[in-house]
């Protein structure tokens, strides 16, 4: 089988985050069961990423796909040829923008409503909608106006490829410390801002107490005035960007990994975090339950119980090996090639 995979999301880790690692894996599990992928995202090099996308999605009606046996785009990539292909359509949506954009103010805001009315036009002309929870499902459904409720295809991981890498760089907690690790891009809707303020409560409460946080984003500046308002200089590490190896001996390193994040559609770091064997806390919110029911949450946007959490997890040994081998046994369930077949299974439906 034949697949065309359209997406204007940066191909690398760093810009693309969650959903370049999101649909890069899905490509790997499909190519291992057979299925020939190729991937189409822009050559021209526009500066703003909106229009980027924007001219990305006009030339994708000058190509013929007649040579694909389907066509998946996502998020709001393939939204000009949905419809109108020879082909059948998927629309994939990895996050649901108009339910991202919430968080957002000024210009990336309105930049985000254009993607938004974009990716409505996509679920309502594409052959079938797949996305990665039922609350994506849901709001996709609220948001847009789909009357269909759209197919569930989780996110996946290379669990081949990660155990391999543990292997491979191995690391371990440091036992005069206790660490709580947080892998994100830096936008309003992670809360990254209620992390340091739990590190904050926290400081004097926990012996070797250590926040390492993985990652940059456009929240950068802001975060960092906060952190040296508040002298964390002590309790809390910025990371930046890590090569892959440096990620995984940062997972193992752990004792907890933590991500307040008060919108996700499904958070790929929350199964590498399982495949790593660390505990998990985070907000009741979003995906988040889906994707972690045996994680310690609290309540969204909610400092005292963030820090009350973590708290909770440094006090007792065994709720945190207890959670820790939950998420070992249900990150199984996201294997990649297990999705991948998923979602051979929901495109034969409309093949």
């Amino acid at each position: 089988m034949r697949i065309a995979f359209l997406t204007a999301t940066p191909l690398n880790i760093l810009e693309g985050s969650g959903t370049y690692a999101g649909i890069s894996v899905l490509a790997t599990g499909l190519r291992r069961l057979g299925a020939e992928i190729e991937v189409f995202a822009p050559a021209v090099p526009l500066p703003i990423f909106t229009l980027r996308r924007l001219w990305f999605n006009e030339q994708l009606g000058r190509r013929a796909w007649d040579a694909f046996d389907c066509i998946v785009g996502f998020d709001m990539d393939g939204y000009r040829i949905a419809g109108r292909s020879s082909r059948p359509h998927i629309a994939s949506i990895k996050g649901v923008i108009a339910d991202e954009l919430r968080f957002e103010r000024g210009a990336t805001r309105w930049t985000m409503a254009v993607q938004a009315a974009c990716e409505r036009r996509h679920v309502h002309c594409a052959d079938l909608v797949v996305t990665t929870s039922r609350y994506a499902a849901r709001r996709i459904q609220e948001l847009y106006g789909l009357n269909e409720q759209p197919r569930i295809v989780p996110e996946a991981i290379d669990l081949e490829t990660w155990r391999s890498l543990f292997a491979r760089y191995p690391a371990a907690p440091d036992p005069q410390r206790f660490t709580v690790l947080t892998v994100c891009r830096f936008y309003p809707r992670k809360r990254l801002a209620l992390l340091l303020g739990a590190a904050e409560r926290l400081r004097g409460k926990i012996p070797g107490l250590e926040f390492r946080i993985v990652g940059d984003g456009p929240e950068r500046g802001r975060l960092i005035r906060i952190w040296r308002q508040k002298a964390l200089q002590d309790t809390v590490r910025w990371l930046g960007s890590l090569p892959q190896e440096e990620l995984v001996r940062e997972y193992q390193r752990a004792d907890v990994f933590c991500l307040p994040s008060v919108q996700e559609g499904f958070g790929i770091v929350f199964l590498e975090a399982m495949a790593a064997g660390k505990p998990v806390t985070a907000a009741r919110a979003g995906a988040i339950p889906e994707a972690v029911p045996h994680a310690l949450l609290f309540e969204p946007d909610d400092e005292a119980a963030l820090a009350a959490a973590i708290l909770d997890l440094f006090h007792n040994a065994d709720l945190r090996r207890q959670i820790a081998e939950q998420g070992q046994r249900a990150v199984e369930q996201f294997e990649a090639a297990r999705v991948a077949r998923l979602f051979l299974s929901e495109v034969s439906r409309i093949l």
